[in-house]
């Protein structure tokens, strides 16, 4: 057998296009054809006219692989997040599951709380909270607080789940699932919106109380020195190479196209009716893991057609365009080959065993993707490879998209400190080549 050096793989296309996902292109251009971003004279005529920097936060689902135990999880999402911030990445992600070893984390806001705590600079945001088995008013109190003594680092990313037995937990039953989520989200958003809130429907009724405390209050920016880590004694100090601006622009934008005061939201959307719900709202989307750059593009056409539709201007589509994020996976190695053989070795067993737990709220039959197969997918369709190769899937995707946030999954090893070299060598190798 042929041996194939490092060198030689780092001149590969970037990925394998699967034929399942998506129709099949219909030019010869080079970035649809191989997934490769264009030579740097050409890019402009092809990139969407945001020009915004690409940012990249690591996911985290404090996944429980097959022999680890709980705390071996969860610690394991509080080195990484720790790492992710010496490393530079704009931000962390946290994902929340009930009763199953896919996540063990129950509350992403919770723990987002206790992340928040241990670092200084970058951004913790949820992906998602829940709403189907969360109050909405106790989820935005939550929201409010982490936004107000967090400096503003915190992204609440709210999503209406799935059909799972939690439903019946925690008494939202499965109607909370198939029609409460836009409900929901409307009581949310008054709460974090509003100084008072009452409301009047099939969900939720109650008379006008005080919002305490006020998620529209400015939050208190922390001072050069803290920003800098100066009072940090953990370890070595790094600066980081993705700040988020104090005067940033904000996520939310209201029907006249001025920013909405309060904690950025962003919603969860894996079907037409949560696109438009997003675009109606005003709020950006969070795209998931199995979305290819087809799939991206007609979910984002999607939106595009929504929010004119509700009444709402070119130029703030481009302003809440740059908000939107991508979810993946990242797997950084010498060689293209050892990254895709380290996520096939650990990411089949982790699906079979953690998805396989879920359990329907109502006996409906549920199919499961075949865990090997669905591995392959996410190899292909994300930044699985050399440093220079992961950065040309993610700028191909935002040069073909336009989307410019990354949530990209850097547990996939199910290693502790295979994926903190993971996130450090995204940092190094993978970040300076972004721009």
């Amino acid at each position: 057998m042929t041996k194939t050096s490092a060198r030689a793989e780092t001149r590969r296309p970037v990925g394998v296009r699967p034929p399942t996902v998506g129709p099949a292109p219909t030019t010869a251009d080079p970035a649809t054809a191989t997934g490769t971003p264009l030579p740097a004279p050409q890019r402009s005529a092809a990139r969407p006219a945001d020009t915004a920097p690409v940012k990249v936060g690591a996911f985290l689902l404090s996944a429980q692989f097959p022999g680890q135990t709980h705390g071996e999880a969860l610690d394991r999402t509080v080195r990484a997040t720790v790492e992710a911030e010496r490393a530079g990445l704009d931000s962390v992600w946290l994902a929340e599951h009930h009763f199953v070893p896919y996540g063990v984390c129950p509350n992403a806001a919770t723990l987002a709380a206790m992340l928040l705590g241990r670092t200084r600079r970058i951004g913790i945001g949820t992906a998602v909270s829940v709403l189907s088995t969360a109050h909405p008013v106790a989820l935005g109190e939550q929201a409010a607080m982490l936004h107000l003594v967090s400096g503003g680092r915190f992204t609440l990313g709210v999503g209406r789940g799935g059909p799972w037995i939690d439903l019946d937990v925690f008494g939202g039953g499965v109607e909370a699932f198939e029609q409460g989520f836009p409900e929901r989200l409307d009581l949310l958003l008054r709460w974090l919106r509003g100084s008072r809130v009452g409301a009047d429907g099939p969900q939720f009724s109650f008379p006008e109380v005080a919002v305490v405390p006020r998620a529209t209050e400015p939050p208190r920016r922390p001072d050069l020195g803290t920003w800098l880590g100066l009072g940090d004694q953990s370890g070595l100090l790094r600066f980081p190479r993705q700040r988020v601006e104090a005067d940033a622009p904000i996520d939310e934008l209201t029907a006249s196209g001025r920013p909405v005061a309060g904690p950025p939201l962003v919603v969860a959307c894996t079907s037409p009716g949560g696109v438009r719900l997003a675009a109606e709202r005003g709020l950006p989307m969070l795209l998931g893991m199995h979305s290819g750059d087809d799939d991206k593009l007609r979910m984002l056409e999607l939106y595009r057609t929504a929010w004119l539709a509700a009444g709402r201007g070119e130029e703030q589509l481009r302003r809440i365009g740059r908000q939107h994020v991508a979810a993946g996976v990242a797997q950084v190695d010498d060689r293209t080959s050892t990254a895709r053989a380290t996520l096939l070795r650990a990411m089949p067993g982790w699906f079979e065993y953690g998805l396989g737990a879920h359990r329907t709220v109502d006996g409906r039959e549920r199919k499961m993707r075949d865990p090997h197969a669905y591995t392959e997918l996410l190899c292909d369709l994300h930044a699985v490879g050399t440093p220079k190769q992961c950065a040309d899937r993610l700028l191909a995707t935002a040069e073909r998209t336009g989307i410019r946030r990354f949530a990209l999954l850097a547990e996939g090893s199910g290693d502790r400190e295979a994926t903190l070299r993971n996130i450090a060598r995204l940092g190094s190798e993978v970040l300076p080549q972004l721009g």
